[in-house]
């Protein structure tokens, strides 16, 4: 198989798990995280955004972080690509507005104050990043706030997965996992990432490492 194709196979194949196998039970099995780290980059990301902004909650799920952003007053639009999850979150959220576009399929242009992006870009190919975050940058306004987190695995692990991947003939490059259990994942180097930011136009704010994750808030130049 081409890897073009593979790579469709693998995110057709993620959609439909959280659309119709994961999405009846995600809030009960996984709810909102409670990580520390999580919630302190967001706190972060909120203090630099004007009073009443509109946010995009891009890979928005089920809603996990919604709360965290209505509660300070502001307008979120929330997106995400599978359908099923984004009706959990119209369940909970009545009065938000949901939309059913991948990340790479986004169109906005200059019309958030800010915009987050978490527990997602592990899903995006290395193809796909400067693609999503070129995205993500031209939906903010001039100046606006971008907070994504990066997951992290142990470099064995990727190397085993890598190993694994090749024996079956896959198209694999480094930092991929696609093993047949589990939906496709990639971890970028966290060098990789912080050039694709310089590439697509964002300037570092903060960026910190915590529960399993690199996270970056970043601000359109």
């Amino acid at each position: 198989m081409d890897r073009t194709t593979w790579l469709r196979e693998r995110r057709r194949e993620a959609e439909e798990r959280y659309d119709t196998l994961w999405a009846p039970f995600y809030d009960e099995e996984f709810g909102v995280y409670g990580n520390a780290t999580h919630q302190q980059f967001i706190q972060e990301f909120l203090h630099l955004l004007p009073r009443k902004s509109m946010i995009l909650d891009a890979a928005c799920g089920t809603g996990r972080y919604t709360p965290f952003l209505l509660k300070k007053g502001h307008t979120v639009i929330g997106v995400d690509q599978a359908q099923g999850m984004l009706t959990r979150a119209k369940e909970k959220f009545s009065a938000v507005q949901f939309e059913q576009v991948g990340l790479q399929e986004m169109l906005y242009q200059e019309i958030f104050d800010g915009a987050i992006c978490v527990d997602a870009l592990e899903h995006v190919c290395p193809e796909d990043w400067v693609l999503v975050l070129g995205n993500l940058r031209r939906a903010l306004k001039g100046q606006g706030y971008l907070y994504f987190t990066v997951e992290l695995a142990p470099e064995a692990e990727l190397k085993a997965a890598f190993e694994r991947g090749r024996q079956l003939g896959w198209p694999v490059i480094y930092g991929e996992w696609a093993d047949a259990d589990e939906v496709y994942h990639y971890y970028p180097s966290v060098e990789q990432v912080r050039e694709w930011l310089q590439h697509v136009g964002f300037d570092g704010r903060y960026e910190g490492e915590g529960d399993q994750y690199q996270h970056f808030i970043v601000q359109k130049i």
